[in-house]
C-alpha cells in the first residue's frame, strides 16, 4: 500500500532537519542548460536534451518519495519554435519516445500526467502519445506530474480570458463571478494548488513566460547547476533553502507570530 503524502512528508522532514510544514507541496521547476550542458562536453545540444529527460525521470520519482503532491515542469515554451528546426524536429522525437517510456515509472509510482498548454501544433504522434499516458495515468492518485510542453503564460492567460468572456456572453457568468477563483479555475492548472517553490538552473534570472498568474507568491529558487546534472541532493538544497524563508503572504512578522 502507498505511503500517503504525509507519511512521506514526515520522514522526509525528519532526514532534512526540517518540519513538515516546510515542504512545499508544489514544485515547479524552469529545465535550463540541457544544449549549454551538451556543448561544454563537445557534444550536440540534442544529446543534452536527452541527458536532460533522464533527469527528468530522476527527479520525479524523488519527488514522489519526498512526499510533493504537484510537480510541474517547464519542458517546451511556445517561444522554443523559434529553435532550428534540426533542433525541434529532434526535441519533437524525443518527447515522442519518453511520453512511452516513462508509463512503466508512472503506473510503477501512482503518478498521474497532465498537460499544460496547446496541443496545436505539436506534431500528431507526439499529441496521440501525450494523449495515451495521461489516459493510463488518469486513475493514479499519487503526485501528479504536470507537464508544461508547447506552454506560454501569456497565452494561457489569454485563453482563460476568452473562455470567460463567452460563459459571460451566453449568461453563464455575472461580472460578480468574474474574481481571482475564477480566473485560476479557467487556467490550465485548474484544480492544482499554486507553486511554493520555483527552481530554475543554469543560473538564468527570468521566469520565461511560466507559470505567470499561479507564481505571484511563489519562492525562486535559482541555482547554477546545468538540469542533466540536477541530482537528488539538489532538489532537496533547494527544499532545505524554501523551509528558511518567511512566507508573509503581505503580513508582518507580528502578525505571523500571533497566529
Amino acid at each position: 500500500m502507498d505511503q500517503s503524502f504525509e507519511d512521506k512528508r514526515r520522514l522526509t522532514a525528519e532526514r532534512l532537519g526540517i518540519t513538515s510544514e516546510q515542504i512545499p507541496r508544489h514544485i515547479a521547476i524552469i529545465m535550463d542548460g540541457n544544449g549549454r550542458w551538451a556543448q561544454e562536453k563537445g557534444k550536440p545540444r540534442v544529446w543534452g536534451h536527452r541527458q536532460g529527460g533522464k533527469t527528468v525521470e530522476e527527479i520525479a520519482v524523488h519527488c514522489v518519495g519526498l512526499g510533493i503532491e504537484v510537480l510541474t515542469l517547464y519542458s517546451f515554451s511556445v517561444e522554443n519554435w523559434k529553435r532550428p528546426q534540426e533542433e525541434i524536429d529532434t526535441l519533437m522525437h524525443i518527447y515522442n519516445r519518453y511520453l512511452v517510456a516513462i508509463r512503466p515509472t508512472l503506473r510503477d509510482n501512482n503518478v498521474k500526467l497532465l498537460h499544460l498548454g496547446r496541443l496545436e501544433p505539436m506534431p500528431a504522434k507526439v499529441i496521440k502519445e501525450l494523449n495515451k499516458t495521461m489516459e493510463l495515468t488518469a486513475g493514479n492518485t499519487g503526485m501528479k506530474l504536470a507537464l508544461a510542453l508547447n506552454y506560454g503564460g501569456r497565452n494561457e492567460i489569454t485563453s482563460a480570458v476568452q473562455k470567460i468572456a463567452m460563459e459571460y456572453k451566453n449568461g453563464k457568468l455575472s461580472l460578480d463571478d468574474i474574481n481571482q477563483a475564477c480566473i485560476s479555475n479557467h487556467l490550465d492548472t485548474a484544480g492544482l494548488p499554486d507553486p511554493d517553490l520555483l527552481i530554475r538552473t543554469a543560473n538564468e534570472l527570468r521566469v520565461s513566460n511560466f507559470l505567470l498568474w499561479q507564481i505571484s507568491y511563489c519562492e525562486f529558487y535559482v541555482t547554477d547547476v546545468y538540469w542533466p546534472d540536477f541530482r537528488k541532493k539538489e532538489i532537496e538544497k533547494a527544499i532545505v533553502a524554501y523551509a528558511k524563508r518567511t512566507r508573509r503572504f503581505g503580513k508582518t512578522d507580528a502578525q505571523l507570530n500571533s497566529e
